[in-house]
């Protein structure tokens, strides 16, 4: 008979409600934020957001607190860590799920509004109307309003970066390895690694990001190229923010000694989250800059 084992059920907690009061703040300062620069007033909306931002973080390191000692002094079943498994696999689902909008408006742009704005599928007279000196191609440098653009290739930085970030997997393959070996020295140092990537491929991005403002022209004012461009590389560049925020307390946690291989959920989701961020920039590195 298989052994049973109780279920761990945590004590109350106050971080829920502070969370939901940071996020509350976050939401009307954002909101306010946008009214009042767009009127050109001041105001108390990015001070609200900044309060908001300041209790998330403050939730966010006392939550996780809570859990990590939690976790140390043993009290986390295998019962539990199964249901943290299920949560983080229906949490990449659902960045999956993300992602596949954008993409999704991506492809409705590329294969069916631009064709049908040169006349495709019976619209000869809606494109003349709309734009008569609309040609159909991709990517799309050149406005209604005459706002012109260069596109971005995908050699330069484009190529390092997913070189960097797919070495980056590959290095934290190889430290949860170490991890499930039990050799300290190989998970430090590939974790090291991982974390020294991440960190180079946010700086190359940055430095992307200029030279697109600065030397391509390429901005959110560039037409459905530059909006498209944007949204996917930025909210990528979101994700691996946060991947590498993630990576930089696994890193922390294993120079105190933490984890081992009967016990290192975290550091598994961690790892699960950093290969998923890697997969997604493959696909936006072929569909955005190669395609």
């Amino acid at each position: 008979m298989a052994e049973q084992q109780s279920y761990y059920v945590p004590a109350s907690s106050p971080w829920p409600i502070i969370g939901a009061i940071g996020m509350g703040l976050i939401a009307w300062g954002a909101g306010k934020t946008v009214i009042e620069m767009t009127n050109e007033q001041d105001g108390i909306g990015s001070t609200v957001l900044i309060i908001g931002m300041v209790v998330m973080a403050i939730m966010l390191f006392g939550w996780f607190r809570d859990q990590i000692n939690e976790s140390v002094k043993g009290m986390h079943s295998n019962q539990l860590t199964d249901s943290y498994k299920q949560g983080m696999s229906w949490f990449i689902f659902s960045e999956i799920m993300f992602f596949a909008a954008f993409f999704g408006a991506l492809f409705y742009a590329r294969v069916i509004a631009i064709p049908w704005l040169d006349g495709a599928s019976n619209n000869a007279m809606t494109a003349e109307v709309l734009w008569p000196q609309f040609v159909a191609q991709w990517p799309l440098t050149e406005t209604p309003g005459g706002t012109t653009t260069q596109a971005m290739g995908w050699y330069g930085l484009p190529l390092i970066n997913t070189i960097i970030l797919v070495t980056s997997s590959i290095t934290c393959h190889f430290a949860h390895v170490g991890l499930e070996q039990n050799k300290r020295k190989q998970l430090t140092v590939m974790l090291g690694i991982t974390v020294v990537l991440g960190c180079i491929f946010l700086y190359l991005q940055g430095a992307e990001y200029i030279h697109a403002y600065e030397q391509l022209g390429l901005t959110l004012d560039s037409g459905i190229y530059g909006n498209t461009f944007y949204l996917l590389t930025g909210f990528h560049g979101m994700h691996v923010t946060l991947g590498t925020i993630m990576l930089i307390v696994m890193f922390l946690r294993v120079l105190k000694g933490h984890f081992s291989p009967d016990n290192q959920f975290a550091f598994q989701a961690t790892s699960w989250y950093w290969h998923f961020v890697d997969v997604v920039w493959v696909c936006l590195f072929v569909v955005v800059y190669v395609l």
